[in-house]
């Protein structure tokens, strides 16, 4: 599912609302996430999952197209792990 078949699911879903408040509240819940995230916070959805950062260490890498050796910058990047409920759906 993309960003506006979610949207549109949820206007679907609520005729009340029009399809620009609910625009408006998909990018709050994504950009609240995003800022958490940000500040190396973690978001728990119970039920659904915990969304946290990990930190990578630098590496050495290589140019995939040249061959070249590359120096890649330590970084942190996003994490998602399954809540208890979510996984159990997903094997019945």
């Amino acid at each position: 599912m993309i960003r506006s078949e979610l949207v549109q699911k949820l206007c679907d879903l609520n005729p009340e609302l029009t399809s620009h408040d609910v625009e408006a509240i998909v990018s709050t819940f994504f950009d609240e996430i995003t800022l958490r995230l940000a500040a190396n916070g973690r978001v728990e959805l119970r039920g659904f999952g915990a969304f946290s950062t990990r930190a990578r260490d630098a590496r050495v890498g290589r140019n995939p197209r040249t061959g070249e050796t590359v120096d890649v910058d330590a970084k942190r990047v996003p994490y998602f792990k399954p809540g208890k409920e979510m996984r159990a759906r997903l094997n019945v």
